[in-house]
């Protein structure tokens, strides 16, 4: 098991296995707010691609909020994770997606404040995360690019479940994992520094790539 030393850092690893894009025409490199926006500043620069944003927001378990049954993505998308969700009830599931979605309206209005809507019209979308563990926010992230015109999708982590990765790679055109372990955990077990990602952290990046 490899372990990173904090976002930037799995980020270099995972620009070195995205060199084929580099020249390539109209890739846009998207972070998952927040934790995926480092990872993908890194990418963005390395690629010398542009960076923006996809706002997705997990759907977690009531007394879990760590375990996702699905996520909801701008434009009323939203993918739900059956095998989960089947445990909850339909007011339970109404309760988490009504919380969840204010918060997504939230840091849409915080981030692309002042910026452009995103438009992903006939180009590749390379979405970054810092990490794959049910799945259920990049299916959603996929799902939003295509809706935005994204002619190709590309899933990029650092580390990821296999189970989540068969299930992105389902939707994605093509999904890059420097490393699938066999008894995955969590996210947060391969890096030593996993602060959680501030909204001054992902509007530096933007500022700082624009």
């Amino acid at each position: 098991m490899t372990t990173y030393r904090d976002r930037a850092d799995a980020g270099r690893v995972l620009s070195d296995r995205l060199t084929a894009l580099v020249g390539e025409p109209d890739v846009v490199v998207l972070g998952l707010v927040r934790g995926g926006v480092p990872v993908a500043r890194v990418v963005a620069e390395r690629l010398g691609a542009p960076l923006d944003v996809l706002v997705v927001r997990k759907l977690g378990m009531p007394w879990a909020r760590e375990v996702a049954f699905g996520a909801l993505g701008p434009g009323g998308v939203q993918v739900l994770n059956d095998a989960v969700a089947s445990r909850l009830s339909s007011d339970d599931i109404a309760e988490v997606r009504q919380r969840e979605q204010a918060e997504l309206e939230r840091r849409e209005r915080l981030y692309r404040g002042g910026r452009p809507p995103l438009d992903l019209t006939g180009g590749t979308a390379v979405i970054v995360d810092d990490g794959l563990a049910t799945g259920a926010t990049a299916r959603a992230a996929v799902e939003v690019a295509r809706q935005l015109g994204a002619n190709r999708v590309v899933v990029a982590v650092p580390v990821g479940a296999q189970e989540a990765y068969e299930l992105v790679a389902a939707e994605a055109d093509q999904v890059i994992c420097a490393q699938r372990p066999p008894d995955f955990g969590a996210v947060s077990v391969y890096y030593d520094d996993f602060h959680e990602v501030s909204d001054e952290e992902v509007t530096e990046a933007l500022t700082a790539t624009a």
